[in-house]
């Protein structure tokens, strides 16, 4: 059962085709929530797995496009919440320079949208770990851990064609700075690699794969922890800022075999020296934030079975 406070009350899930938005919507109609899924394709791109009828009542499905405002602002009315997660648009499915633009204006207009509706009540911002992790000298900072306190460098991003990160990096300091001036109640989660059965080398959050490794930055999250995550910062009335969301951390030989095989399955690996083989990287990422405040939500949901 959702907790009394949240029970019936109206949410937007914004992009809700994605696996990520998908299972949100299923989620949050679980907990008691009605749900406006806003879906940028066809209606029927909207593929929820077993919602029970009596579900289904509290379900809106609405066709928004994050570049009509208009769609957007629709979408939103009534609702008190909004979960955001940027899904590139059908016809420009891959990252590259001309994304970034893209991401940083559907986040804008979605903010934006936000702001001029007066029942929304909290944002919850989707972003990635790839706007936290890289910046120049890492090797000279190996010292300090990184956190939700830390930004990606966009000339390093840009220098490097990492486009995923350069693309998450500004959007989100694009929908900070709009939230701030808007005053907007706004919390972000910045997720690892979000594993799942079709995930391939070409994800544009694998660009510099091997460097991730080496520096102790290369974190994965499972579906069901993300949609956690996404749904205990929104129903924390205490809740801030960013939040860095990863389950596991690849730091060992073992794992990032591991991960290789995933990835590229017909390719062999070649077989580790002693040194490799025994190496242990020292994680530099830290998710003491989100873990804190999941502990009440995860012994919550074990309540709840």
């Amino acid at each position: 059962m959702a907790p009394a406070s949240f029970h019936h009350e109206k949410v937007c899930v914004m992009d809700a085709s994605g696996r990520l938005g998908s299972t949100l919507v299923e989620r949050l109609l679980e907990r008691g929530y009605i749900v406006h899924a806003a879906v940028q394709g066809h209606v029927d791109d909207l593929k929820l797995n077993g919602v029970a009828t009596e579900r289904e009542k509290k379900l809106k499905v609405f066709h928004a496009d994050p570049f009509d405002y208009q769609s957007i602002t629709d979408a939103l009315k009534g609702c008190s919440g909004l979960f955001y997660a940027f899904e590139p648009p059908q016809d420009h499915p891959a990252y590259d320079e001309y994304m970034v633009e893209v991401e940083v204006r559907a986040a804008h207009n979605v903010v934006e949208a936000c702001a001029r509706t007066e029942t929304i009540d909290k944002v919850v911002f989707t972003s990635s770990a790839t706007a936290v992790l890289w910046r120049d000298n890492n090797s000279q900072s190996l010292a300090s851990d990184l956190d939700e306190r830390h930004w990606s460098d966009v000339n390093f991003c840009r220098k490097f064609k990492l486009w995923h990160a350069l693309s998450k990096t500004v959007a989100e300091k694009t929908a900070w700075a709009l939230a701030m001036d808007r005053d907007i109640n706004m919390v972000s989660i910045n997720g690892g690699l979000l594993m799942e059965p079709h995930l391939s080398i070409t994800h544009p959050y694998l660009k510099g794969a091997a460097e991730m490794y080496e520096c102790g930055t290369f974190v994965t999250v499972d579906l069901q922890f993300l949609v956690d995550a996404h749904i205990c910062v929104f129903e924390d009335v205490s809740s801030y800022g960013r939040y860095l969301c990863f389950n596991h951390a690849i730091t060992n030989h073992e794992d990032a075999i591991h991960l290789a095989r995933l990835l590229t399955p017909y390719s062999p690996s070649p077989p580790p020296s002693y040194e490799e083989a025994n190496m242990i990287i020292q994680q530099r990422l830290s998710n003491k934030k989100l873990n804190k405040v999941m502990v009440d939500f995860k012994s919550e949901l074990l309540l709840e079975d």
